[in-house]
């Protein structure tokens, strides 16, 4: 048997700073980001009812990006259809931000010993809405 850290340091540097780097959308870091909940109702439903929402919608340019998308609940999504949030008399109850990279490993939902998710959730910025509530 061999036993291995779950944090381990290498020699050298890397070339690429993975704190510099978006991490890559799919919707259930989405949802996980934004804790389940409607972005326009507020509350919170479970991931088959959920589906992504373009604040600026695609017709008009709204990427599939962090800061584009929020979580929304299918009635308010149909009901903002394809206007901003503004148009649609829909005001954001939070706002969306792209996860940093201690969150990402939170939102993927991997199988975290419990020392690491709390090193992980130790090093979360003050500002995150996730924290420790993923465990």
């Amino acid at each position: 048997m061999i036993d291995v850290h779950p944090i381990m340091a290498l020699r050298g540097a890397s070339k690429v700073n993975l704190f510099d780097v978006v991490p890559a959308f799919s919707k259930l870091k989405l949802f996980r980001r934004d804790r389940m909940a409607c972005a326009y109702c507020g509350q919170r439903f479970h991931e088959r009812e959920l589906q992504c929402e373009h604040i600026v919608p695609e017709s008009r340019g709204g990427g599939w990006t962090w800061m584009n998308l929020v979580t929304a609940c299918g009635p308010c999504n149909g009901r903002k259809a394809d206007r901003t949030p503004e148009e649609a008399g829909m005001p954001l109850l939070y706002l969306p931000h792209v996860p940093s990279r201690f969150e990402t490993f939170l939102l993927e939902g991997r199988h975290i010993r419990a020392d690491v998710h709390e090193w992980l959730a130790a090093r979360l910025p003050k500002s995150s809405r996730i924290g420790s509530r993923l465990s």
